[in-house]
């Protein structure tokens, strides 16, 4: 089923600790055309994660919401999220529960009691060298721990990801996705998150998206994936058949990925097979969900 949507709203996303972050930025792109605009925080000193929350309740009849985050853990490589272990949830929006319940008293939509708790810890790389003995269960060979079957198609086209277990790093994915598994377990009934609802012909919908994929796709390579100028960004978004944004010189690179990636969505949301990857199964879309563009 092809879609059509009025909006287009990237969101670069932070776990990082604290109530406000210069890591998150959010981009809205119209389908009518123009250049994506930078969205302002409601108090000026960078967004919250709550108030990301509530301005995604609110959104605009037919959004099409990109949040650059994993949606969920690996599932399909062992059967199970925590493999051993009875409490494993069964599904997707289980987990979301799950993570929201055992964070409950952590300020900010943070995730450290979750990942403290003794039976889910062993499966998470941490600070500190505290490697869990699960960690690594089916991705020793790379040091990226396990990945879901959307990660195994990005790493085809070319990109690095790495497992949302891994909280250690530069390249750690893990405290963004579990803080956001927070947030879209609180918007459950209010916006459907595909693949785990299924796409419907109307209304608004968030997806998980990979910022470096837009990029790859607007002429850059996967090691120049970030961009840290108006100039680099106006190029990518010329690639994509937008118009420039206004300015010169530096823009921090949340900014730029969420600018650009905006722009992506709204040039490549009505081509159907991002909508149906051939990886994408029906249990696959319950357990683990899928990033918007990866084949």
């Amino acid at each position: 089923m092809t879609r059509s949507f009025d909006h287009f709203l990237a969101v670069d996303w932070s776990g990082a600790a604290g109530e406000r972050h210069r890591g998150i930025a959010l981009a809205l792109a119209h389908a009518e055309g123009g250049p994506p605009v930078l969205a302002k925080p409601p108090h000026g000193r960078g967004w919250s994660r709550r108030e990301v929350l509530a301005l995604l309740r609110e959104l605009p009849d037919e959004t099409l919401v990109g949040m650059d985050l994993g949606i969920a853990l690996p599932h399909a490589d062992c059967g199970a999220f925590f493999p051993g272990w009875e409490g494993s949830p069964a599904d997707a929006r289980g987990l979301w529960a799950l993570v929201d319940s055992l964070a409950a008293g952590d300020d900010h939509l943070a995730a450290g009691s979750f990942v403290d708790h003794p039976e889910i810890a062993p499966y998470f790389r941490r600070h500190g060298g505290r490697q869990g003995a699960h960690f690594g269960a089916d991705g020793a060979e790379h040091g990226r721990g396990r990945l879901r079957v959307t990660e195994h198609a990005q790493a085809a086209m070319g990109l690095k990801p790495y497992s949302n277990f891994n909280l250690v790093g530069a390249a750690q994915v893990g405290k963004s996705s579990l803080t956001g598994m927070r947030l879209l377990h609180r918007l459950a009934g209010r916006v459907p998150v595909w693949p785990i609802d299924p796409l419907q012909p109307r209304g608004s919908v968030v997806c998980e998206i990979y910022t470096s994929l837009a990029a790859i796709e607007a002429g850059r390579s996967a090691a120049r994936a970030k961009m840290r100028s108006v100039e680099e960004l106006n190029a990518a978004l010329d690639q994509l058949g937008s118009p420039p944004v206004a300015g010169e010189g530096a823009l921090d690179d949340h900014s730029c990925d969420a600018v650009l990636t905006a722009a992506w969505l709204r040039a490549v949301h009505r081509e159907e097979e991002r909508w149906r990857p051939p990886g994408l199964t029906p249990p696959i879309a319950a357990t683990e969900g899928w990033t918007f563009g990866a084949f």
